[in-house]
C-alpha cells in the first residue's frame, strides 16, 4: 500500500509541473485578454439567464440553466472547499489562498470559453442522445482525426471523477467528530471506516441510478441550502474574530509572495499549490463542469458560458475564501495539528464550542453527497463515450464500489490519484478550448449584437413587430 501511495504522489507531482501550470493559468489569462474581459461585463445578464428569464422548454438538452449550474456546483462546492482548502493551507501556508483567487479569476474566463464550446459542439452518443463535454468538443469541433485526444480525456475522466476524496473526508469527519467523541468507534478505525463507506454506497445509489434528471433535481434543492448554511456558520466565526480579519488578509498577501509560513520561500511551489487546489475546487479548465453545462436546455452556447462563469466566483472567491478565513482567524492552521476536514472542524469548534463541529458535519454531509451524485454523471459520460451508451450504467456499479476504497484509504493516496487525473483531463480540455477560442469570440459578438438589437426594438414605438432573436 505504501508503494502504491508513493507512486501516486510521484505521478501527481510530475503531472502538476510548470507546463500544466502555464496551460491552465496562462490559458485562462489568454481567454480573459482575448475576449476583452467580455464575459465580466455581462454579469447581470448572466444572472438573468440563471434566473430563467430566457428558458425555453423546447430547447435541446436535459436540464435548465439553474439545474446545470447547481449540479456543477454540487460537484465543485464540495469537500474541496472545506477540506481541500485546509489541506492547501497545511501544505503551503495562508498565501495559497491568494493564488487560488488568481486561478479563480482567470478560471471564470476559462469556464466561459470551454462551457460555451460544450453547447456549441454537442454530439450524440451511440443511442443518439445529445451530449456535451470536452470529448465531443474535440471530435465535433476539431474533427475525427483528433479523437485520440477525446479518448485520453475520457480515460482520465473515469478515474478523476471517482468519489474517493469525498468518501474519505466524509468518513473522517463522521468518525472523528461524531463517533469517537461519543465512544462509538474506539476499536480498529478500519472497520468503522468500512461501515461508514457501505452506508455511503447505499445512500448514493438511491440517487445516481436515477440519471441526470434526478441528480439535477436533487442538486437544485440541496445546493442553495448547503451554501447558505455554510456561509452563515463562517460569518458567525468571522464575527467573533472580526479583529483578526485585517491581519488575516495581510498574512495571505504577504505569504503569497514570500511563502515563509510553511514552504520557506519557495514561491513557485505555493503558486502550484494554489493552482492545484483551485482546479480541484472549481474545476475550471478540467472539463468536468463542461459535461454538466453541455446538458443544459439551450440553443445559445454563449448563455451557458455566462452561467458557467459564475461557478468559480461562487465556489472559490466566496466559499473557499470563507473557509480559509475561518481557519486563519481562529489560528487553527497553526495549532490544530490536523489536516483536511479535521482542521476545519477545529476552527468551527473553537468559535462555537459544543455545536461548531456538528454544524460542520451537517454542511459536510450535504457538500459530500451532492458531490458524490454529480461526479457519477461525469464518469458515466466518459464511460459512454468509450464503450457505448447502452453500457454506461455499468460504470455506476464500479463507481459506488470505489466509495468503500475512498473510505478506508489514506488521504494522501486519494488526493494524489484525483489530482493526477485532473491534470490529465486538463490537457485535452485546454488544448481544444484554445484552438476553438475564435469560434467562441465570434459567437459572443453575434449573440450580444442580437441582444442589443432586441433591446433597441423593445424601445421602438408601439406597433412595430419585435423579434426576440437572442
Amino acid at each position: 500500500m505504501e508503494t502504491l501511495e508513493s507512486f501516486l504522489v510521484a505521478f501527481s507531482n510530475a503531472a502538476w509541473g510548470m507546463p500544466l501550470l502555464l496551460l491552465l493559468m496562462g490559458g485562462g489569462t489568454y481567454f480573459m485578454l482575448y475576449s476583452g474581459f467580455l464575459p465580466f461585463r455581462y454579469l447581470r445578464h448572466a444572472i438573468n439567464v440563471l434566473r430563467g428569464r430566457y428558458d425555453a422548454p423546447n430547447d435541446p438538452g436535459d436540464i435548465n440553466h439553474f439545474e446545470a449550474l447547481s449540479s456543477a456546483l454540487a460537484a465543485t462546492v464540495g469537500m474541496g472547499n472545506i477540506s481541500g482548502v485546509a489541506v492547501a493551507i497545511a501544505l503551503g501556508g495562508p498565501g495559497v489562498l491568494f493564488w487560488m483567487w488568481v486561478s479563480a479569476f482567470v478560471g471564470m474566463a476559462t469556464k466561459f470559453f470551454t462551457c460555451s464550446l460544450a453547447v456549441m459542439y454537442r454530439g450524440r452518443d451511440s443511442n443518439g442522445h445529445l451530449e456535451g463535454g470536452p470529448m465531443y468538443v474535440v471530435t465535433e469541433g476539431l474533427g475525427k482525426k483528433w479523437k485520440p485526444l477525446a479518448v485520453f480525456f475520457s480515460v482520465a475522466g473515469l478515474f478523476g471523477t471517482l468519489p474517493i476524496f469525498q468518501a474519505n473526508q466524509l468518513t473522517q469527519v463522521i468518525r472523528e467528530v461524531v463517533l469517537v467523541p461519543n465512544g462509538m468507534a474506539t476499536g480498529d478505525a478500519f472497520y468503522a471506516n468500512l461501515a461508514i463507506g457501505l452506508a455511503l454506497v447505499l445512500i448514493t445509489s438511491l440517487v445516481i441510478f436515477g440519471g441526470i434528471r434526478r441528480i439535477g433535481q436533487v442538486a437544485a434543492k440541496l445546493v442553495p441550502a448547503m451554501v447558505v448554511l455554510y456561509m452563515l456558520s463562517v460569518f458567525f466565526i468571522m464575527g467573533t474574530h472580526y479583529t483578526a480579519i485585517p491581519a488575516a488578509f495581510a498574512l495571505i498577501i504577504e505569504d503569497a509572495f514570500t511563502a515563509s509560513s510553511v514552504l520557506g520561500g519557495a514561491v513557485g511551489a505555493i503558486i502550484i499549490a494554489g493552482a492545484r487546489r483551485a482546479a480541484f475546487s472549481n474545476e475550471a479548465g478540467i472539463g468536468t463542469a463542461d459535461m454538466m453545462h453541455g446538458a443544459a436546455k439551450t440553443d445559445e452556447p454563449i448563455r451557458e458560458g455566462l452561467v458557467a462563469m459564475l461557478g468559480p466566483f461562487i465556489d472559490t472567491l466566496v466559499v473557499c475564501t470563507l473557509t480559509g478565513l475561518a481557519i486563519i482567524t481562529t489560528g487553527t492552521w497553526q495549532s490544530s495539528g490536523g489536516n483536511g476536514v479535521t482542521m476545519t472542524a477545529h476552527a468551527f469548534n473553537s468559535a462555537m464550542p459544543g455545536i461548531g463541529s456538528y454544524l460542520l458535519v451537517a454542511c459536510v454531509l450535504i457538500f459530500a453527497f451532492t458531490s458524490l451524485f454529480s461526479y457519477s454523471y461525469y464518469g458515466t459520460k466518459c464511460f459512454s463515450f468509450l464503450f457505448g451508451a447502452r453500457y454506461k450504467h455499468y460504470y455506476n456499479y464500479f463507481y459506488v464500489c470505489t466509495i468503500v476504497f475512498g473510505a478506508v484509504a489514506s488521504i494522501t493516496a486519494v488526493l494524489a490519484l484525483v489530482d493526477g487525473m485532473y491534470a490529465m483531463m486538463a490537457i485535452p480540455t485546454m488544448i481544444a478550448g484554445l484552438l476553438l477560442s475564435p469560434k467562441v469570440k465570434a459567437a459572443a459578438k453575434d449573440y450580444f449584437r442580437r441582444m442589443q438589437e432586441f433591446r433597441n426594438r423593445e424601445k421602438a414605438p408601439a406597433g412595430r413587430k419585435v423579434n426576440a432573436g437572442g
